[in-house]
């Protein structure tokens, strides 16, 4: 099974994603270390990605997600899937199962604030929430909000996942 967790950037979705890695004994994989140089530099400098710098990236993501469910590698992938389509691109099979991580503009940017050493430029999370597409009732997602430890949104995670 590969778990996609998925939300705007700083919404915890590489703290999540180790901690569920972490306690499951799977595989940990960062979207972001499957961007382009280009993309990486793009996002520094404060300009957000279009569809056509997020396709080749979506593509070695989905290329990841495949190589893993071949192998019977259960993984927990930490990617912003922001939008359906990109979701659609990433869902495989249905072992691929979604997990959002939902919080209000406020949290999320307060939890910005706190990140360190990240080559996300801050002033973009404004286009990742004009990006950000929720998941409507026809998308199987499990979402989780935000406003609690890390601890209590992994074991609800868990919990819910089975």
């Amino acid at each position: 099974m590969i778990v996609i967790v998925f939300g705007v950037s700083g919404a915890g979705k590489t703290t999540i994603g180790k901690l569920l890695a972490e306690e499951l004994r799977w595989t940990f994989y960062e979207a972001d270390d499957f961007h382009p140089r280009a993309n990486i530099e793009k996002m520094r400098s404060g300009r957000p990605l279009t569809d056509e710098d997020r396709w080749p990236w979506l593509d070695r993501l989905r290329e990841q997600i495949t190589r893993s469910l071949a192998v019977k590698e259960n993984a927990v992938l930490a990617c912003s899937a922001l939008k359906r389509s990109y979701r659609e691109r990433l869902r495989v099979s249905d072992e691929v199962k979604f997990v959002f991580l939902r919080g209000g503009y406020a949290l999320v940017e307060k939890q910005t604030r706190r990140r360190r050493d990240h080559f996300m430029n801050p002033a973009l999370l404004k286009s990742q929430f004009a990006d950000l597409e929720e998941p409507g009732s026809g998308e199987d997602v499990l979402t989780i909000d935000l406003g609690r430890t890390r601890d209590e949104l992994v074991e609800e995670i868990k919990t819910r996942l089975g």
